[in-house]
């Protein structure tokens, strides 16, 4: 096992594996890795987005990292819940089922909802091009610290902002919701 060259595109406190190939001079792979698909939202993040949006339902929780008071936990599972006519935070789980995620926030912006997702900039994805390109992306400069954790994300990140299509959001929800 060999370490990734320090280039401006790789942040250098990203975990990196590089893989040779069996055969001499074969083309190395690079490949992050990660224990966990769940990355908690930096709360000073959240609470930017929150100041703008006025989140009431955190769709993809956890007991201790919940941004809002209404939450669905994986035992609930947000994906078969209706978010409908709601201002939702989705920072969904980035391992396979992303797209399922991306999916139902497409599909759930379309039934009223507006639904904001923090997600990997991964634009080379079929859920990216189906679900992310039809909202609003800002790409996010840097690279996020999730959570408790000591080193940067080893990846880029984009805020997608999904518009409800069906229903007027405009008006201010009651803070206590």
């Amino acid at each position: 096992m060999t370490t990734a060259p320090t280039t401006p595109e790789l942040d250098e406190t990203a975990d990196a594996v590089i893989i040779a190939g069996a055969a001499h001079g074969s083309v190395a792979n690079v490949h992050f890795t990660s224990n966990t698909v769940e990355w908690a939202t930096p709360q000073a993040f959240f609470d930017a987005q929150n100041a703008v949006h006025q989140f009431e339902l955190d769709v993809c929780a956890t007991d201790e990292n919940a941004k809002c008071k209404r939450y669905y936990t994986k035992a609930d599972d947000g994906l078969v819940q209706s978010w409908a006519g709601k201002r939702c935070w989705m920072n969904p789980p980035y391992g396979r089922v992303i797209g399922d995620w991306m999916r139902k926030a497409y599909e759930e912006s379309q039934r009223g909802a507006l639904v904001v997702c923090l997600v990997p900039a991964r634009t080379d994805t079929a859920w990216w091009h189906d679900y992310a390109a039809k909202g609003d992306v800002t790409f996010i400069r840097g690279r996020l610290k999730f959570g408790d954790g000591k080193n940067s994300a080893p990846f880029p990140s984009a805020l997608v902002v999904l518009k409800p299509q069906n229903a007027d959001l405009s008006h201010t929800p009651p803070k206590d919701q």
